[in-house]
């Protein structure tokens, strides 16, 4: 397999997953301005929407949507216990977490990256996340992970969208469960093997 990526963008998840999964895959840096690939060949070719993540498959087959990716990487590697077993109720519990993270947190973050975006965008943007993460906030008071005692999909996409609040400066420190939640992911060897291959690292961590 090869998962596209661009540091620090959605398909960190899903970089996540991989080595949280145990799987063979080999990373391909994808320049998102340029939409150019290390070899200089087009990454429209291989995602014509432009963006990461990508999965292509051995067989040539190109997946898209991080939501989708996870949960394909999660059924290679059913041992991983990354999403609970296909047609339970678990199963569809987590995809509704999986969307209210992509629609919720995922794209009110992106007028706050766009230079072009009106001031009144940006700032509806921060007010629908504070109250989303505020949410989230009582939700991380008791279990150690998003969904309980279990390290699954959602605490991957999530511990990746959060990162984007230090780019932005958007202020987590009214969220402290939130805070402590995403230092535990954060020492995760698998979490820190992604971080490191994307560069993401600080020095010092």
């Amino acid at each position: 397999m090869k998962l596209y990526y661009a540091p620090g963008a959605s398909s960190l998840a899903a970089h996540i997953c991989l080595f949280e999964a145990g799987l063979k895959f080999t990373p391909v840096k994808v320049d998102l301005k340029t939409k150019l690939l290390p070899d200089g060949s087009s990454f429209t070719d291989i995602n014509p929407l432009g963006y990461v993540p990508a999965l292509q498959l051995k067989n040539g087959e190109v997946l898209t949507e991080c939501p989708a990716i996870l949960q394909y990487i999660a059924d290679q590697s059913p041992a991983s216990n990354l999403a609970p077993a296909n047609g339970s109720f678990a199963r569809y519990k987590q995809q509704s977490m999986l969307n209210f993270i992509a629609t919720e947190l995922h794209k009110n973050f992106s007028p706050l990256f766009d230079p072009t975006a009106a001031e009144p965008t940006k700032q509806s943007a921060v007010q629908k996340l504070q109250l989303r993460f505020g949410q989230l906030e009582q939700t991380l008071v008791n279990p150690q992970f998003l969904t309980g005692e279990q390290f699954t999909l959602a605490d991957a996409y999530l511990f990746n969208v959060a990162l984007w609040a230090r780019l932005v400066k958007f202020d987590l420190t009214p969220y402290p469960q939130l805070q402590a939640y995403l230092e535990r992911i954060a020492k995760r060897p698998a979490v820190r093997h992604a971080l490191q291959e994307e560069g993401l690292l600080r020095h010092g961590e």
